[in-house]
């Protein structure tokens, strides 16, 4: 380890060089009581940025250890300290040094949800920060000497004085936050035990302020939410925490159970703000967000129609049989999908991950998928018509499979005939509507006939080719994972559209997928192992080896990874155009 003297000097010594000269920068320099290590330097500085981190030894540092002494209270720090360094690095880093990127400084921060992230580690031994950052240049003569020693010498140290140190820090806030978001993650495991599949805190405030911004709506224009007392659960909290101006030890809000709820109302008047609160549940917010009381079950999928996704291979007979052409639905193949065929194959292909919860809003689905009214039965027959609605097979998903479904319906009351629970929404307020909805439909007969249909097959296994996957590498030996943006990523000649997959939330998680898949193609697939058993590994390596293993370069920190669930792995290996799979039921036996 080279001393911040010989750092120094080394800038002193390539000031004014042809860019390249910054690769002598890699390695590791002790800086004051920080560690600096510089692990990828930038091609020129309009490249993507430099890769440092700064480390102090737990010694120095001096964090409590019940503040990181199990994983959900060591990610609410790490996040925390990440947020911190944001804050520093606006307050200290000076941002115009020369060209391009050149001054830059960054950190992997995330907005209103708490992820699992690598910007910052803390542990036993030490705190690290990781981050990105641009070094000077004009044109491609670099600026060492003045510009790079500043930033590296006196502008990285001071953020990290201002958040690596304990003694240095709020730490009654930095006790709230890790606290509120323990609660959190302590209700959401609890939920099951009560045999709830969501929580929505009394006080939670669900609007955003717009659709480009996810902070809460301001005090005065929202609607704080208060549940209907019929539905009104309570819990002990962990940890007493200040939430809406009091200090409390326990929590009383909507408790949805487990079976079919339909959410409905008048347009514009909250329910599919509600849902679309509920399906972000399955995440945990900062104190603030208003939705950091909002709790769902981990398993929850958002589900919509897709039109033009590419289908291959799944199992979707259960809601569409007898198209047209004789095209085979056990086994349904699609590159553009319609709208009902593609919410259908959503559908299966989570539940063949495991989804315990489907949530659905009528906007966003297929209507021909979601109900065929008397009428429309009447004049096109069953034997003419290959869709069996969701309508008919929603309780059945839950009665023999136990899947719950939380679903937005404001245009059809066929759905008060299967809702186990409906709740009304006026002016953002929910109300209890369950018993008017059985008066409404036993006094109102519904005068559709449910289709006669077989039972609801169980999704099958799908096994992943590996061949297919080979073709999006092309020529190169290293597939290239370049996420763009938060819903596409380009994986080596593909690009994965995911801008249907609703509860991504963070460009970090879209870098993960990528590496996920880069892991399943390079190490995992084998043409016996199914795709949820795949994802059961990828998931079981976070859990032991953490991030690491994703990384795909040995010299490269990875500073921008965040914690994704199975289902959106899936979703995109599933929107991959190259992709070919086998089911096990159907498929082994013939080849």
């Amino acid at each position: 380890m080279k001393t911040q003297e010989e750092l120094r000097d080394l800038l002193e010594e390539i000031d004014n060089s042809g860019y390249g000269a910054y690769n002598e920068l890699k390695g590791t320099f002790q800086v004051g009581h920080y560690t600096l290590a510089i692990d990828y330097v930038q091609g020129d500085p309009f490249a993507s940025p430099s890769k440092a981190r700064i480390r102090i030894p737990q010694y120095k540092a001096q964090f409590p250890e019940k503040l990181y002494n199990n994983k959900v209270r060591r990610t609410a720090l790490e996040d925390f300290l990440a947020r911190r360094t944001k804050s520093a690095i606006r307050e200290v880093a000076e941002k115009h040094r020369g060209s391009g990127k050149s001054g830059m400084i960054a950190i992997d921060a995330g907005g209103q949800e708490v992820l699992e992230r690598t910007a910052c580690e803390v542990n036993d031994e030490y705190v690290e920060l990781r981050l990105e950052i641009g070094l000077p240049a004009a044109g491609r003569r670099v600026l060492a000497k003045k510009q790079a020693d500043a930033m590296l010498n006196r502008e990285l140290p001071q953020i990290a004085a201002d958040t690596l140190i304990w003694e240095t820090l709020p730490q009654s806030e930095v006790w709230e936050f890790v606290q509120h978001v323990e609660n959190q993650a302590h209700l959401r495991d609890r939920l099951e035990e009560h045999d709830l599949i969501a929580f929505v805190a009394n006080g939670s405030i669900l609007p955003r302020r717009t659709g480009a911004d996810e902070r809460p709506m301001e005090e005065d224009r929202a609607v704080k939410f208060n549940s209907p007392d019929s539905m009104e659960v309570t819990f002990d909290l962990p940890n007493s925490v200040e939430f809406n101006g009091e200090k409390i030890s326990s929590i009383t809000g909507m408790g949805i159970p487990e079976g079919v709820t339909l959410i409905t109302g008048g347009g514009y008047h909250g329910k599919s703000t509600l849902l679309d609160t509920i399906e972000l549940g399955i995440y945990n917010h900062i104190p603030g967000d208003g939705r950091e009381y909002v709790l769902t079950n981990p398993d929850a999928v958002k589900i919509r129609s897709e039109d033009g996704r590419r289908v291959e291979k799944v199992d979707i007979s259960s809601f569409i049989d007898g198209l047209p052409n004789e095209q085979d639905t056990e086994r349904f193949y699609s590159g553009n999908a319609s709208g009902s065929t593609s919410q259908a194959s959503n559908i299966m292909e989570m539940l063949e991950l495991g989804a315990q919860v489907l949530l659905v809003d009528e906007d966003t689905s297929a209507t021909n998928f979601m109900i065929r009214d008397a009428r429309m039965q009447s004049l096109v027959h069953k034997e003419n018509e290959p869709i069996t609605p969701y309508l008919d097979r929603v309780q059945e998903l839950y009665d023999e499979y136990g899947v719950s479904t939380i679903l937005v319906m404001g245009g059809s009351g066929d759905y008060f005939d299967v809702a186990d629970q409906v709740i009304m929404m006026q002016n953002y307020n929910p109300v209890y509507v369950t018993d008017q909805a059985r008066e409404i439909a036993e006094e109102y007969k519904s005068r559709r006939q449910e289709d006669s249909i077989d039972p609801f097959t169980e999704p099958a296994k799908r096994i992943p080719l590996k061949a297919s996957l080979e073709e999006a590498k092309g020529r190169k030996n290293h597939i290239r994972i370049r996420p763009r943006g938060l819903y596409k990523i380009q994986f080596g000649r593909e690009d994965i559209e995911m801008r249907f997959v609703e509860q991504m939330v963070d460009h970090s998680q879209t870098n993960t997928v990528g590496q996920s898949l880069r892991i399943i193609l390079e190490e995992l697939v084998d043409e016996e192992t199914s795709l949820n058993e795949l994802l059961d590994q990828i998931e079981y390596r976070f859990e032991e080896e953490g991030f690491g293993f994703l990384c795909p370069f040995d010299d490269e920190h990875p500073g921008n990874l965040a914690k994704v669930r199975k289902y959106e792995i899936a979703a995109a290996l599933n929107r991959l155009r190259v992709l070919q799979v086998k089911q096990q039921e159907y498929d082994i036996e013939k080849l």
